[in-house]
């Protein structure tokens, strides 16, 4: 992949590093309580602004990037399953840090942390809400102030969700890539002569478990646009990053804008059906289908920040939940253990 490439593969994002990005559809959790990691329901649909450039918003075409479309009040999270080499990653909704809350900045910080180390990170659920928690990321409209950059910044610009991929500098880069080729000669002098057997490929690139054409004519409009609010907390740790200070490049490889539209503009604007609104969570406990619990005694959590700790959920902006909630019994909650299209353009932002 040429430098500072963005691309689409499926609905996965790949930004440049071996960078995999997926997201999740899944349960909206209480916003009381802290609970288990709600189960994954497929995945968005993702295209390129570009590739409708005569039906998408104006400041769109000038962002560039990528699209989604997001039911009012759906609860997302981004899975890193697939990320290949060691890479610092930035989250931003509406350009505010997701794991810092400060405002979204071209460099990477350590105090406080503004990135998340995969594939250290499995998944992002929301927010960091600090000691072992986050705060899910749910979809609110833009002009209300419930999401996540009103709530922080005093105003609703941006919206969506923004991503920056940072490397490993040339040195720690080639120090690791040396580390993984001695251990994998280690495992192959290790393996059985053939006819004894086959051990697994010893770096298989796998996900880890988951918690579970443009209608013509007319200039284009402005679309209803979504931001991230937030939701109910769950139990998830932002991984520390534990690497020595200096090992990421100081220059980001790659970004990309992911704009969030509602249904009926994602119809407007490609043709295509959105996807269905999602199962309520009494139906899919109901049904018995699992829920997860990430458990790793040897993580080391970010710490959680004034910030974002005041950040409202989206319940108090848009009124009661009236989904109704039913607490999954206890066999239900299962722990979990330690080709490319073309280019995404990217714009100004």
């Amino acid at each position: 992949m040429p430098e500072g490439t963005v691309r689409i593969d499926g609905n996965t994002l790949l930004l440049p590093g071996g960078v995999r990005v997926r997201f999740m559809r899944t349960l909206r959790l209480p916003e009381t309580g802290t609970h288990a990691l709600p189960p994954g329901l497929g995945e968005f649909p993702v295209r390129r602004v570009e590739d409708y450039a005569d039906s998408v918003p104006e400041a769109w075409r000038a962002r560039g990037g990528v699209m989604l479309p997001v039911c009012l009040r759906e609860a997302m999270w981004l899975s890193f399953g697939g990320s290949q080499e060691p890479a610092a990653l930035q989250v931003g909704v509406g350009k505010v840090c997701a794991i810092s809350g400060r405002p979204w900045s071209t460099r990477l910080s350590r105090d406080p942390q503004n990135y998340v180390v995969l594939p250290r990170q499995p998944w992002l659920d929301g927010i960091n809400s600090g000691k072992g928690t986050v705060r899910q990321f749910v979809a609110v409209p833009l002009g209300l102030g419930a999401t996540v950059e009103g709530q922080v910044t005093g105003e609703e610009v941006w919206g969506g969700v923004q991503l920056q991929s940072y490397p490993l500098n040339a040195r720690r880069l080639a120090e690791w890539r040396e580390e993984q080729r001695v251990r994998a000669e280690r495992v192959r002098a290790a393996q059985p002569p053939a006819g004894f057997g086959a051990m697994p490929a010893p770096f298989a690139s796998a996900a880890p478990p988951a918690p579970g054409g443009a209608p013509a004519g007319g200039a284009p409009r402005r679309a209803a646009a979504m931001g991230l609010g937030v939701g109910g907390s769950m139990r998830q740790e932002v991984y520390r990053d534990d690497r020595p200070r200096g090992s990421w490049a100081e220059e980001p490889a790659g970004r990309v804008f992911v704009h969030l539209v509602t249904p009926p503009e994602w119809r407007r604007i490609t043709g295509e059906a959105p996807p269905p609104s999602p199962v309520d969570r009494a139906a899919y406990t109901r049904a018995g289908l699992p829920w997860f619990d990430y458990y790793d005694q040897d993580a080391a959590d970010v710490a959680p920040t004034d910030t974002l700790g005041g950040v409202k959920p989206v319940g108090e902006w848009l009124g009661d939940d009236l989904d109704p909630w039913q607490q999954p019994s206890p066999h239900q909650v299962k722990p979990l253990g330690d080709a490319p299209g073309e280019p995404v353009g990217d714009g100004d932002w």
